[in-house]
Order: structure tokens, then sequence, then C-alpha cells
């Protein structure tokens, strides 16, 4: 009830006598959401800070608020240095205004999640704090006092909701007895009566309904705290409803990492688990090499393909070959096919299993997080399992293309500054790089291996197909990829973003083709 008119009538009545005579000193925004203001006289310094969240407007009055040094921005500056000369609500509306000298009223419009604090001077609005609300401007002050008939009569003819429209939906509901709309008008007048004495008195409380702060001008629910001072009453609010809501909110943002962490993973082992299916049903090449050995006499000088005999299914197979190559030399390089075919299986088996792991443990943090119902524990939750950080470093599948081949990974920029940060921050020196030759196309990085020191030229055919498909040749029957080391690879001062210097290259003509 923090923007109910009956409350802001009692708010702005104190705020009347703490304002009166003070200058205001400054004005200013450090948060997206946030409104500080600080008035002063030759003795004390009052403040107000208004937090209009998406979801609620919140008005409090800190004793102290430190501005920081930097990253803030001054807002009304017309009425720096103007003095207070009254504060008052506007009948019968959510809204109140700060009255100052040449004119001039700060307004605070409290309507939900259209709340929004408005400058007005020379008899118009002429600035307002949330921009996108940009109907404010029309907004005319004179029409939001609401004059309205509030008579038995008046009441007879024309209900509740056109007699008391500011009453509110706390009161309604849990002041007014539950029968309100079927018991005759003479009684629901009598009941009207007793709440409107209630909600006039300087009496508030902070309760919990369902688990939900609330500032009432009736007790109802858990009574947290029983105050005299409208003032403090939204001090005491604003702290209990933005511990409610600070918690959830980080809660909820920490939950929405989490499931998208999960649907990741869950989609990393899908593709992976096919993949793995795939190369095992496949037939292997350490197989196609001991058909080949076994039916030297019966391939061609310089064929293509050839069809052989598969004794280890019962039937024939086309083979492709190499036609520079000799039948032995071809074998040779499918039992080196073979062996990277091997660590292409073992690589994908460890990964699986290793993203099963993750996967399991990002679902019982889910578990658990979603129990939690206290910043004390949410806390601890997050430092014991390492999760405190409030914006985890993003890992290398959030910020690139990630592909493996034959047990390499393959890194593929988006666009001009990730080619940057690809290049210059996640690729080392012995990393191999390539790059589309005169045009425009992501940066591709092959991760070196120590285990494994010459990058196969199968892997990079397969990475120079993606650099080629990746960029604006991609529709053409074949093209150039310049490959090289990355440690050739310098961006000098003043090159735009994506255009690097490359002391050496090296050339491969590829047919660019998406990763399968």
């Amino acid at each position: 009830m923090i923007n109910n008119f009956y409350f802001l009538k009692h708010l702005t009545e104190e705020l009347d006598v703490h304002l009166s005579g003070k200058r205001l000193v400054c004005c200013f925004s450090q948060n997206k959401d946030e409104l500080v203001f600080s008035f002063c006289d030759h003795l004390n310094e009052y403040w107000i800070k208004a937090e209009l969240l998406p979801e609620f407007a919140l008005v409090s009055f800190p004793r102290e608020y430190a501005r920081a040094k930097r990253n803030t921005i001054d807002i009304f500056e017309p009425c720096i240095g103007l003095y207070t000369t009254k504060v008052y609500v506007f009948e019968h509306e959510r809204a109140f205004a700060i009255q100052l000298t040449e004119n001039k009223q700060i307004i605070f419009k409290l309507f939900g999640n259209r709340a929004n604090i408005l400058l007005w001077e020379n008899d118009k609005i002429t600035d307002i704090f949330r921009k996108k609300i940009q109907s404010d401007y029309q907004i005319n002050i004179t029409n939001l006092h609401r004059i309205l008939q509030q008579d038995f009569e008046t009441f007879c003819q024309k209900g509740l909701q056109a007699v008391f429209p500011t009453l509110g939906k706390e009161i309604r509901k849990w002041l007014l007895p539950s029968n309100f709309e079927t018991i005759s008008k003479k009684e629901q007048w009598e009941h009207l009566s007793l709440a409107l004495q209630q909600i006039q008195q300087k009496r508030f409380w902070i309760t919990e309904i369902d688990e939900t702060p609330y500032l009432l001008l009736f007790p109802h629910g858990n009574i947290l705290y029983e105050v005299s001072s409208a003032i403090e009453a939204c001090n005491l609010y604003a702290l209990t409803f933005g511990k409610k809501y600070y918690f959830e909110r980080e809660k909820q943002e920490i939950l929405k990492e989490l499931q998208k962490k999960e649907e990741q993973t869950k989609s990393y082992l899908q593709k992976n688990e096919e993949k793995l299916i795939e190369t095992r049903h496949s037939t292997l090449y350490e197989e196609i090499g001991h058909i080949i050995m076994a039916n030297l006499h019966n391939i061609p000088p310089r064929a293509k393909e050839v069809t052989l005999y598969d004794f280890y299914r019962n039937k024939e197979i086309k083979i492709k070959l190499n036609e520079m190559l000799s039948p032995q030399k071809n074998a040779e390089n499918y039992y080196r096919k073979a062996k990277n075919q091997k660590i292409e299986i073992e690589t994908l088996e460890k990964n699986i299993a290793q993203k099963s792991q993750i996967l399991a443990q990002i679902q019982q943090h889910l578990q658990k997080i979603k129990e939690i119902s206290s910043w004390k524990e949410l806390r601890r939750y997050l430092k014991e399992h390492h999760l405190d950080k409030q914006k985890e470093e993003q890992t290398i599948k959030d910020l690139f293309k990630v592909f493996y081949y034959e047990g390499f990974e393959i890194l593929v920029g988006k666009n001009a500054q990730n080619n940057d940060l690809l290049t210059q921050k996640y690729a080392y020196k012995e990393d191999l790089w390539l790059h589309v030759r005169d045009a425009i196309g992501s940066h591709v990085i092959i991760k070196y291996r120590s285990e494994q020191p010459v990058f196969p030229q199968t892997v990079i055919e397969k990475a120079a197909s993606l650099a080629a498909y990746y960029s604006q040749r991609r529709h053409e029957t074949l093209c150039p990829v310049i490959y090289t080391p990355k440690k050739y690879i310098r961006k000098p001062k003043g090159f735009p973003p994506g255009k690097v210097a490359i002391d050496r290259e090296e050339v491969i003509m590829v047919e660019p083709m998406p990763f399968d």
C-alpha cells in the first residue's frame, strides 16, 4: 500500500514538516531504476531514495547515502539550489508532489509498473526520469486531482469503485467483510465508514502474507512491525521488501543461468552421443586398410575409387583412393586415419563422461537452490559449491562456435569483435590460425595438442572448410584459405576490429562446408 492514496496522505503530511524550507542540494541516479534526492538546511541533510522497479515502486528515506565517484548522472538540474515550499498529495490519486520555489515541482507518480518521477515547470512537464514512458510529457497536473463526492447517496447510486476508486485492493480484500457485495447498502456503508476510520489513523503495519511483505494501514497477516510514522513505515517496508525482492531476483538469476547450462550440456551430450554412435557404426578406417592390403593385386593403377569384398561384413564396399598414390600408400593413409579415428572415439567417450557428470551436478544444484529460502543459506551454498561469482567468466562454448574433429578442438569466431577476442586472448602461439583469403569471414583456431604436435592434413582441411563456410565466400565451389601458426599473427595499433597482419602464411583450396 505504499502507493495507496490514503497512505500517501499520511506520508506527505510528515514530509511537509521535514522538507519545508530545505534546499535541494542534488538529484542523481547511479542505478538504472533508482533516483536519489538530497535536501538540506544549515543543520540537517535529508535523503529521499525512489526505486522504480519493473514490478513495484519503493520510496524510502535513508539517514545517509554515499554517492559513487563515477557512473552517476545528475537529473532535474534546473531544480538544484531551489527551496521546498510544500509537499502535498494529489486528491484521490497515487501521486504526490514536492513544490519548490520558482514555480517548479517534482512529482512522484507511483502508478505500479508505470511509476515515474516528473519535473513540472512553467505549467508543463519538462523532464521525466524514465524516458521510455513518453506519454508522461502530456500529463496536466491539474488533472491529477480527482474531486469525488463520497457520501451515502452517491455511493448508493454509483457503487464502491466509482466513489472510492483509490481504496486499494488490500483494504477491499482484508478490511471489508467477505460478504460485502451481498449485504445491504446501509450495512456496506457502515463497514466502509469503520474502514475509513481505521486507515485514517496514523498507525502502520509491516506484515507478511503468503511469504510476501505488505505495508498496511490495518493489522493483518504475520505482523513484523507496527509503527506510528509513515516515513519509518516506508523505510521498514523498503528494507523488508528489498530483502525478499532482491533475494528472489538473485535466486532466479542463478537458477536461470543453471538452467541455461543444463540445456547447453544436454544439447552437447546429444550431439556427441549421436556422433559417437555414427563413428562406432561406420566402417573403421583400420578395416578398410586391411581390405586394401588383402586386395593389392585387384586394385588398378591411378584408381580414384574401387569396389572390393568386405570380409568383415560379407558384402562389397566402395573405397575412395588417392589416384596419385600406390595401393599400399593408400592403405597406409587409412591406417593413419584409423589412429585419428580411435583418438576421436576416445575423446568423445571422455567428453561424454565428463559432461554427464557435470549435468548431474547442475541438476543437483538446481534442486537444492530451489529449496533455499534465505540470503544466508543461499550465500553459504553458493560459496561451498564455488557458484558465488555474480557473473562467472564466460566459457569457450559461450563465446565461440566449438567443434571437435579427430580429437582436435576447432574454435570459430562469430563477428569482428569476437574474432579479435578469439585470436588475441584465447589463441596461443602453438595453435593454428585460419582465415578465408581476400574476404570477410570468421577467424578459425585449431587448438594445439602436446601429445600430437603435428596438425593432421585432414584436420587442417576440415578447419579450412569451416573458415570458408563462415565467410563471404561460402557459396563458391572452391575457396583459398590462409593457415599459419598463431605466432605469425599480429594486431597493429589502429587496425579495425577483426583485421590482423600476417607475417607468414600457407594457402589451401577447399570446398566451403558446414560441420557434419
